[in-house]
């Protein structure tokens, strides 16, 4: 999973159904930990910017 920074206005929404805690936040940006990721796709799924790009497990 990655995020599309140009498309990505930093609402937060994905960090809240992280299950894995893999979203960060920091310097008005936000970024994937791919080690945490589990690619379950529900940051994907609720992002009303759709930022975030990948394949789901």
């Amino acid at each position: 999973m990655r995020i599309i920074t140009e498309l990505c206005d930093i609402c937060g929404t994905c960090v809240s159904v992280c299950p894995a805690d893999a979203i960060i936040v920091e310097e008005f940006q936000v970024s994937i930990d791919n080690a945490r990721c589990i690619e379950c796709g529900k940051c994907r799924q609720v992002c009303p910017a759709r930022a975030i790009e990948g394949d789901v497990k």
